[in-house]
């Protein structure tokens, strides 16, 4: 059994990756579906919902 080049393993797989890349279909980057959009809307929202400081209670002396 032959091990195989450490560097020739990484260039296959750059190969593959490239071959992928070149068969996926293109979309454009400036132009995102609704969903994807609101998706990430509520990502953010979700984020600082979670982020906010706890709210502050009065003090009555």
């Amino acid at each position: 059994m032959t091990a195989m080049h450490p560097h020739i393993h990484l260039h296959l797989h750059e190969l593959r990756a490239a071959e992928l890349r070149d068969r996926a279909p293109r979309r454009s980057a400036t132009r995102r579906p609704l969903r994807t959009q609101l998706g990430w809307t509520l990502v953010e929202v979700g984020l600082r919902l979670a982020a906010a400081p706890p709210p502050r209670t009065a003090r009555v002396a």
